[in-house]
């Protein structure tokens, strides 16, 4: 009976401690746009190297996450693809002072399936609504998600929205949008050139005049209300140049 009591102490022990065990190992929680998903991986991969617990990422787009983090989500650092979502968290209070930097750039492109023939180039007044056919343009959000609000701000500027506005296939983020043309779904899409990068599945058709759009820009700062003890410096290492390498491996600018 003793020993049947030792073991069910034994038991209860561990179901009570588990959970403050495995938080302690687990790394800061980050919540990135979904255009991160492959260099921040192995950003943070670079950090385990380094004996640090593995951060957990989280992706998706900027909107979708700033919106989190204002509803209460519990998180360590927000990497956003653009500055006014980064300036809805900071408005609300929930930015840690002094930590919010530019962290990377990015160029918008005009892609298409990789076996598509089309051939174009992002200029004002170019024939987009004609290579379209009777397909549809797939744009991340563009009333909300960064890479949507960039491409239509490009499209705007070379007076080409009006004829394709109509015809846009949104998705959530901007990954769901190159999916799109992936699939075939959609004979062209507007994404970043890291997204096309990462995919052989897409080709690029042209590049959008980087005067053509504000400065796709995504700045990270931790938050507020973190109390991980690597939430800075993980911050600090992917401002580093190790990290920065990474990044631009992956096709990104690095101020």
């Amino acid at each position: 009976m003793i020993r049947l009591l030792r073991q069910l102490c034994l038991v209860l022990a561990a179901l009570l401690f588990a959970p403050a065990t495995l938080a302690a190992d687990r790394g800061p929680v980050v919540l990135a746009a979904a255009s991160l998903q492959e260099s921040l991986t192995e950003a943070a991969d670079a950090w385990v190297a380094k004996g640090h617990p593995k951060p957990v990422l989280s992706f998706a787009a900027s909107s979708a996450l700033a919106r989190q983090v204002i509803a209460g989500a519990p998180a360590d650092l927000f990497l956003s693809a653009d500055e006014e979502w980064m300036d809805a968290v900071a408005k609300a209070g929930l930015l840690r002072r002094g930590t919010r930097t530019t962290l990377l750039g990015n160029r918008l492109v005009l892609i298409a399936p990789a076996a598509s023939a089309v051939r174009l180039t992002p200029a004002r007044g170019f024939p987009l609504a004609r290579a379209l056919g009777s397909g549809r343009l797939a744009l991340a959000d563009p009333d909300a998600v960064p890479a949507g609000k960039y491409a239509k701000a490009a499209l705007i500027h070379l007076g080409v929205w009006t004829g394709v506005a109509a015809r846009v296939a949104p998705a959530e983020n901007v990954r769901a949008a190159m999916a799109l043309v992936e699939r075939g779904a959609a004979p062209l899409g507007i994404v970043y050139a890291t997204d096309a990068k990462a995919s052989r599945a897409v080709r690029v058709v042209g590049t959008f005049p980087a005067a053509s759009h504000p400065p796709i820009r995504y700045p990270v700062a931790v938050l507020k209300a973190s109390r991980h003890k690597d939430a800075a410096g993980f911050r600090a290492f992917l401002l580093s140049k190790q990290a920065r390498a990474i990044f631009a491996r992956h096709g990104f600018s690095t101020p």
